[in-house]
């Protein structure tokens, strides 16, 4: 429909466009024509300049003559106006002067006035009209009463106060050369109706309104208009001759059919007809075609989704192309695989806490099964503490005191998050103990952030670590070990860092255990218990969370981690 609309409207403005220009074109040919002719009509007019300053004729006409020799003499001396018709004889076919001196003779060139010419319209206006240029289709008795467009004149010799008619004849043949070059019908016309040329001869000194019945044509009126002829439709284009100084009109009539206007807008308009054919079967060929590929492509994908739906996540649903098809088959290819990446990975975490939580359950199996009954244990460090107290021995009961926390808080551990501030205790006791047992070997400091006390962590997460520090890192020094237990919190992310100032590891062992953190056969892991805090970190907290171990053999190790507070480590 669209195009339908817009081929009917492109065509009915190219019928327009074709039309205007088949008419600017008619008024240019007028144009043209009308150029032509004043360009022809400057020779007459100079001419009759140059007669009117002419004092040999103006001394011949006004001149008594007492002998028909004394005439013949001065005419065999005067060739003025023969001169002028052998010079523009191209412009002008004639050249004749009426005088009233009767004692001159009839050469065909200087002639005395009779009553019939005295009584002729075209006579008697320019006699009446002194200074003007008369156009007038007049008989020529010297070309045996041809009609001639002449220009008539009246010329006036001021000093004798006498006159005569210049009457100079247009050449009809360059009238006719100059409208036979239209292709269309083109007359002259005076404004008694006169055809004075035309390029269809049998025309040539007939009346207008033999073939032109229009009135307002007939009237003398200029511009464009429409007649029937015979049940033809054919225009009607007029123009002036813009002629100076004169009280004739002149005009350029042109007859065009109207078939022959609007031939190149039925052109136009069945080319549009068969251009609008072609362009709607060339766009439903289109439209089935783009429409075929679409919904194939459509139902690939459709079916590709509902594999997908029930579950298969292993199909490729990349469909080639760079339109929104193909860019969605691509998004939902990277989403599927995206999806199937996720739930691995969920599946992984998964069996992950499941490993976890079955190696917490034994852990508590075994601890179970190997301890004694938890009210005789606790009475009885309570006892010895007091026998300590008695003894005076206040540093041991003081330590007494610190295992029986220690051990208590140890079975009180369950999967649930405790506090930084509570694991830190466990940490405290445990390094009291200790610091007994190593005596002046042993040294701890807490450089603690106040504001991270309150974050949440897994139970029994540094503790180990510090535990580490303590046996395989002070154990073999002598004096001045210490073990420093640093904690930052810094836009949501905790910082753990435990270091100490013993033995140190080389290279090689630290490349070991860094291997050996990441190993799921525990029959192969020397260090348990930082392989298990490194894989709880992990499961936790995502595969990027875990321990980082440095060390240098005889300055001591470190051991971090860093963990975002409620999410993912950073790490």
């Amino acid at each position: 429909m669209p195009v339908l609309i817009v081929g009917g409207y492109l065509t009915n403005e190219l019928r327009k466009v074709a039309i205007k220009e088949a008419e600017e074109q008619q008024s240019a040919n007028l144009e043209r024509v009308k150029d032509r002719l004043m360009e022809l009509f400057v020779v007459p007019i100079e001419l009759s300049n140059h007669v009117m300053v002419d004092y040999r004729l103006e001394n011949i006409i006004n001149q008594e003559y007492e002998s028909v020799y004394q005439v013949v003499d001065e005419y065999w001396k005067y060739q003025t106006l023969r001169d002028y018709v052998r010079m523009y004889n191209t412009e002008i076919s004639n050249l004749r002067f009426y005088t009233d001196n009767s004692t001159l003779l009839n050469n065909w060139e200087i002639i005395p006035l009779t009553e019939e010419i005295a009584k002729e319209h075209w006579y008697k206006q320019a006699i009446a009209n002194p200074g003007s240029l008369n156009w007038q289709y007049i008989e020529d008795e010297t070309k045996n009463n041809q009609h001639f467009l002449s220009l008539v004149r009246r010329i006036d010799f001021t000093p004798f106060h006498t006159s005569g008619v210049l009457v100079v004849n247009v050449n009809p043949n360059t009238l006719h050369t100059i409208v036979s070059q239209e292709t269309s019908l083109v007359m002259l016309v005076d404004d008694n109706q006169n055809i004075i040329s035309s390029n269809n001869n049998n025309q040539i000194g007939k009346k207008l309104n033999k073939y032109i019945q229009l009135k307002e044509v007939l009237a003398g009126k200029i511009g464009s208009f429409q007649e029937l002829n015979g049940g033809d439709a054919r225009r009607v284009y007029v123009q002036e001759v813009p002629l100076q100084n004169t009280n004739n009109q002149l005009r350029i009539i042109s007859v065009v059919d109207e078939d022959k206007i609007i031939s190149n807008a039925k052109y136009f308009g069945e080319m549009g007809i068969i251009l609008i054919s072609i362009t709607i079967s060339f766009a439903l060929i289109i439209i089935y075609i783009v429409s075929r590929l679409l919904s194939s492509r459509l139902v690939f994908l459709s079916k590709k989704i509902k594999e997908v739906s029930q579950g298969n996540f292993n199909v490729r649903t990349i469909i080639d192309g760079e339109d929104e098809i193909g860019i969605l088959s691509r998004h939902l290819d990277s989403m599927i695989r995206n999806t199937k990446e996720l739930i691995n990975k969920v599946n992984k975490t998964n069996q992950q806490k499941s490993l976890l939580e079955r190696r917490q359950s034994e852990m508590k199996f075994k601890m179970l099964a190997s301890q004694i009954n938890p009210h005789f244990l606790f009475n009885s460090l309570e006892s010895l503490r007091m026998e300590a107290h008695s003894l005076g021995a206040e540093e041991l009961a003081n330590t007494i005191k610190s295992l029986g926390k220690f051990i208590r808080n140890n079975l009180e551990v369950t999967s649930e998050q405790i506090t930084l501030e509570q694991e830190l205790e466990l940490v405290k006791l445990y390094l009291e103990i200790q610091k007994f047992r190593f005596d002046n070997r042993l040294r701890y400091v807490f450089r603690v952030d106040p504001d991270s006390l309150e974050t949440l962590i897994p139970p029994l997460i540094i503790q180990p670590l510090v535990e580490n520090s303590v046996i395989h890192g002070l154990e073999g020094l002598m004096e001045g070990g210490i073990v420093e237990v640093k904690i930052e919190l810094n836009q949501h992310i905790l910082d753990v860092k435990v270091t100490d100032n013993g033995v140190g590891m080389d290279e090689q062992t630290l490349a070991k255990i860094q291997t050996m953190m990441n190993e799921e056969d525990e029959e192969k892991v020397t260090r348990l218990g930082l392989r298990n805090i490194h894989q709880r970190l992990q499961i936790i907290y995502g595969n990027k969370s875990g321990l980082r171990i440095s060390s240098k053999q005889g300055e001591g190790t470190s051991i971090s981690f860093s963990v975002k507070v409620g999410g993912e480590s950073i790490v």
